[in-house]
This record gives structure tokens, C-alpha cells and sequence, in this order.
């Protein structure tokens, strides 16, 4: 069986939530970071990286989400989230997930991640102060030439739309006001909706 490996507040619910819309069996784990359990020897034998998700399949362990991601929808190809017979609009949906992970996700962690590129002090602070500005750029340019609707590729339901949803939940605490992205926003408010994310949600927020 699947064992995800999470952390509430991370971009591991975007797998979560996949995991349940694809209606499989999984099992999963809680990583506390407030209690340093990402960097313990057994997590850590589990993930190197110290970071979630950790996807464990009969094969070995997945990590970094657009990859978990295609893997779920490779892997339950009933569940119809990604278009995996055609290779043009595959490629696009995954070039919208890494630019979510290469680009918004590392300009939002510059507020609490800035020790990974600098040790002065008064550099985290700049880092910090840049991240409302650098993810109101990112979400503008989303909401204004990469976002097709009703859904993220169009009027396909996919795995970009969980990992869309989880990253725009972290706008208000990056200082950004998400009602300037009206498409995004009514986005996240129906995938609030949805079955599948309130399940998830539920078993998170516990």
C-alpha cells in the first residue's frame, strides 16, 4: 500500500489530496517539524532530504511533488487527472507544476527559509520583505496567461489544481490580498468544495 508522508501547512497536501481523488488505498504519516521529526535518522531513512512529501511505493520512496504528482496519475490512469495521451498537453501541465515548484514555492520560502541562501541577518530580513512583492508577480502572472479555467488546464480536472490550491492558500500569510486574482480565488474557494479536499482537510487540520 502507498505511505504519504506529511507535514500540515506544506506543499504535501497538493499529494494528499491527489491520493484521495484518486480513490486508492494509502496509508499515512504525520512529520512534525515543530518537533525536528523531518531530521531524525528514521525519517531521514525514509527521505534524505529531510523535506515532505515521501511517497512510499512497492518500488521504493518518491519525493518533490510534481513528481508524486505525475506518479499518481500515471499510476491510477482511471482517475483521469493529467492528460497522459497526449504528450503536448502532459508537457504543459507539468511545465505549470514546476514553475509552482521552481519559482512560487521558492519565492515564498524566502520568508522562512532565508538560512538556505544567506547567513547575514540583514539579508534574511531583505529576502523577507521581497516575498509579498515576488508572489504577487508570480500569482498575476498565473491568474493573467496561465490559468485556463474553469481549472487550472481548462475543463479538465488535474493534478495542478491540488497544487494550485495549496499554494495559494499560503497567500495571506505571504502579505498578499488574493481577491486581486479573482480567477485564482474562485479556484481555491471551489476546490474548498470539493469532496475529496475536505476529506483531506479534515484528517490535516486534526
Amino acid at each position: 500500500m502507498l505511505k504519504l508522508f506529511y507535514t500540515p501547512g506544506t506543499c504535501s497536501l497538493a499529494s494528499h489530496i491527489a491520493l484521495e481523488e484518486a480513490g486508492v488505498e494509502y496509508e499515512t504519516r504525520r512529520i512534525d517539524f515543530s518537533k525536528g521529526e523531518q531530521t531524525t535518522p528514521e525519517y531521514l531513512a525514509i527521505n534524505p532530504k529531510g523535506r515532505v512529501p515521501a511517497l512510499v511505493t512497492e518500488r521504493g520512496t518518491l519525493t518533490e511533488t510534481p513528481a508524486v504528482l505525475a506518479y499518481i496519475a500515471q499510476s491510477f490512469p482511471e482517475a483521469r487527472l493529467a492528460p497522459l495521451n497526449e504528450p503536448f498537453e502532459f508537457a504543459r501541465l507539468q511545465s505549470f507544476l514546476s514553475y509552482l515548484c521552481s519559482t512560487v514555492h521558492v519565492a515564498h520560502a524566502h520568508a522562512r527559509r532565508a538560512a538556505r541562501w544567506a547567513d547575514d541577518p540583514a539579508a534574511h530580513e531583505a529576502m523577507k520583505a521581497k516575498v509579498p512583492k515576488n508572489m504577487t508577480d508570480c500569482f498575476a502572472l498565473i491568474e493573467g496567461s496561465m490559468f485556463a479555467g474553469p481549472f487550472v488546464m481548462g475543463e479538465d480536472y488535474s493534478i495542478a489544481d491540488p497544487y494550485l490550491f495549496t499554494i495559494a492558500g499560503w497567500l495571506e500569510a505571504d502579505g498578499v490580498d488574493p481577491s486581486q486574482f479573482p480567477k485564482i480565488l474562485d479556484h481555491r474557494n471551489r476546490m474548498g468544495e470539493r469532496p475529496a479536499v475536505t476529506r483531506v482537510l479534515a484528517v490535516v487540520q486534526a
